[in-house]
């Protein structure tokens, strides 16, 4: 009984029970650490929480262990940028032995054996590298020399042709303006340091590629030889009730990226054929260095036409505008043909991509790998996207 006055009229104070240790509803005290822990089921280790709780209590060691971390994610980041050359020729050999399976693969279905369709075609594969280095390279190398040497002297004659007398004299002003500065910057010492650096960098880029192109060939060859076999290694790593969509899968994915290669090897090809064919007929000079120009820059699936066209139409104005509007209807009509006629046919396996992912793996994989780069992106973003198409969706499907 509580010996507390209370004043007349005021609410009696309640009564408070004294709380009893053991009353099992009796509010237990709580640990803030243990609040915020997972609830660890019965069966785990019963240590786990207090382990959690030692290494919260020892921040120096949480620290130290997560500088190890860092420490060895950047000595294997520094490992395979070391190695990357290697792994760039080993991404090569196997994309080109997927690019190459399909011909031995035709072959085989002529009664030829593996190995020696694997013959014939690096046979016919070094048959095409020895012309290219005999006919080929040696004009480019020489006209490249002959572009350099006549840009000059093209843009200094442009202010006294015909055609640019014939335009308004505003027009006149604003381009001789930029011709003026174009001729200034050539005649830079700076931008010839650059561009004689940047013939130094080809030669050094071509030895590295011939030196890099043995193994390449030879890895090729292998992962020719033995393609079967390294699919069957892949599948036999996946559940067996999982193989069957596995093989499926991967045999698409193969077919995809080999009809991908072949056929933006090929398209380049053509291109390279047409605008060595249009500037010898139409007259324009360099015909094999914008051929060899046109080879690598169509190789950006959809838009590198386009981008060669208005690049070699604006090439073609230093020599003449009647031949480069020529030059421009010509090659805009092989892109209508290009587009509906031989891409449909040549492509006709791959995988369909919408063009804006055409255009950012292409940018991406220049990016990163250049030529090589532009060359597996499509099959690579193809791949993809099956595995979303086949995989990925229909998980997100059956979650209903």
């Amino acid at each position: 009984m509580s010996d507390t006055p209370v004043s007349p009229g005021a609410p009696a104070p309640a009564s408070v029970d004294p709380v009893d240790p053991g009353d099992p509803v009796a509010p237990a005290s709580v640990d803030p650490v243990a609040a915020i822990l997972p609830e660890v089921p019965a069966h785990i280790d019963t240590g786990f929480r207090a382990r959690v709780l030692a290494v919260i209590d020892r921040p120096l060691v949480a620290g130290f262990a997560a500088t190890l971390g860092v420490l060895a994610a950047l000595v294997l980041g520094s490992a395979i940028f070391s190695i990357s050359t290697i792994l760039a020729y080993i991404v090569l050999a196997l994309f080109l032995s997927l690019g190459l399976d399909p011909i031995v693969r035709m072959l085989e279905r002529h009664n030829v054996k593996r190995g020696a369709g694997i013959g014939i075609v690096f046979g016919a594969f070094a048959l095409l590298m020895v012309a290219f280095l005999v006919f080929v390279l040696p004009p480019v190398i020489a006209q490249i020399g002959q572009f350099f040497e006549a840009l000059p002297k093209a843009i200094d004659e442009i202010p006294q042709s015909e055609w640019f007398l014939s335009l308004p004299a505003e027009w006149q002003a604003g381009l001789g303006t930029a011709l003026d500065q174009l001729a200034a910057t050539i005649a830079a010492p700076g931008f010839l340091a650059a561009v004689g650096g940047g013939v130094l960098h080809v030669a050094a880029g071509i030895v590295g590629a011939i030196s890099g192109g043995f193994i390449v060939v030879a890895l090729t060859l292998y992962f020719l030889a033995s393609l079967g076999a390294m699919k069957g290694a892949l599948y036999s790593l996946a559940p067996a009730r999982n193989r069957p969509k596995l093989t499926d899968m991967t045999e698409r994915i193969t077919d995809s990226v080999g009809s991908a290669l072949i056929g933006s090897v090929t398209l380049s090809s053509l291109n390279a054929a047409v605008v060595f064919v249009l500037h010898l007929v139409i007259g324009l000079p360099f015909p094999a260095l914008m051929a060899v120009i046109a080879f690598v820059i169509t190789l950006i699936p959809l838009f590198g036409s386009v981008i060669f066209w208005i690049l070699a139409s604006v090439i073609a104005l230093f020599s003449s505008p009647q031949q480069a509007l020529i030059f421009f209807i010509a090659y805009l009509v092989y892109i209508q043909i290009e587009s509906y006629v031989v891409s449909p046919r040549v492509m006709n396996k791959a995988i369909s991509i919408p063009a804006a992912l055409v255009l950012i793996a292409a940018m991406v994989g220049g990016t990163l790998m250049g030529v090589l780069g532009v060359l597996i992106a499509l099959p690579i973003t193809a791949s993809i996207l099956l595995i979303i198409r086949e995989v990925v969706v229909p998980k997100q499907d059956l979650k209903v």
